[in-house]
């Protein structure tokens, strides 16, 4: 679908807002952009969340692999990308600030709306509800006068709403890590290859009892699973995935999985979930 190129006027502001833009949490939740809106020069990605169970949109990398982080981590729980700070106005003290009139569309004379990539809502070790937001941005862009006019526009803000910002950049996310959850991240319902919840409870455990029992690789283990219940080629590589997934066996993921180590020495059934509960979010 082609991108249309974002004409911001007072009309477009009435517009979004009516649309919801920027409203509701969890899968309620609609981001203030979108990849329709206007084109990016990174690669856009639209990704179903785990937490949110909606349709996540995303305009480079950094974001996307930050994302897969957040959708990992156990401590949180609501996701908001794409923030929009409307009432800025109010929260910072001077509305006439000269760094908010920097923010103004030239063409039409309209207020800009100011984005922080993420809003987060985790749960601490208290069991407590607190939110953070993170923008993210690529490193080499932090020199940049507007990058950093915005940056401060947004660490004023979130200061006023007792609400812990930082910037993340590609320097504070672990790749390996990222690209780690993204190989499992579309495994995470199994009713996806056509298994019912039954038959996705019955395999499951038995690949996991493969898995704990069986001196191979995990290669060969999910292979000869196939070929023993006469599934599809790949079904057990996808189970393995979505115990993955699922934290139903704990395995490093901050090193790259590697499919030809023995069972027994990469990974361990954890009935009672992994230890990645407190991932870290970022400064």
């Amino acid at each position: 679908m082609a991108k249309r190129k974002l004409e911001w006027n007072d009309n477009k502001l009435e517009k979004f807002i009516k649309e919801g833009r920027g409203q509701g949490r969890g899968s309620e939740y609609k981001p203030w952009l979108t990849i329709q809106d206007f084109p990016s020069l990174g690669r856009v990605s639209r990704l179903v969340g785990w937490k949110t169970k909606r349709v996540h949109h995303f305009f480079s990398d950094i974001q996307t692999r930050y994302f897969y982080i957040l959708d990992w981590a156990d401590s949180v729980i609501d996701i908001r990308e794409h923030y929009p700070l409307l009432d800025i106005g109010n929260e910072i003290a001077d509305i006439d600030d000269p760094l908010l009139k920097r923010f103004i569309d030239r063409k039409s004379g309209t207020p800009q709306v100011i984005t922080t990539t993420f809003l987060i809502t985790i749960k601490d070790k208290t069991g407590r509800e607190v939110q953070v937001a993170r923008s993210v941005k690529s490193a080499s862009e932090l020199g940049r006068a507007r990058t950093l006019d915005k940056f401060e526009a947004e660490r004023r803000y979130w200061k006023s709403r007792n609400i812990d910002w930082g910037i993340v950049t590609n320097r504070e996310i672990p790749n390996t890590l990222a690209k780690n959850i993204e190989w499992v991240h579309t495994a995470i319902r199994l009713e996806d290859i056509g298994l019912t919840h039954q038959e996705g409870h019955y395999y499951s455990n038995i690949l996991k009892e493969r898995l704990f029992d069986c001196p191979q690789p995990i290669r060969k283990i999910t292979s000869y699973f196939d070929k023993e219940f006469n599934l599809e080629p790949g079904t057990g590589l996808y189970i393995f995935k979505h115990l993955v997934a699922t934290k139903q066996i704990e395995i490093n993921v901050n090193e790259k999985i590697d499919l030809d180590m023995l069972a027994k020495d990469s990974i361990k059934i954890d009935l009672l979930r992994g230890n990645n509960s407190y991932v870290s979010i970022g400064q």
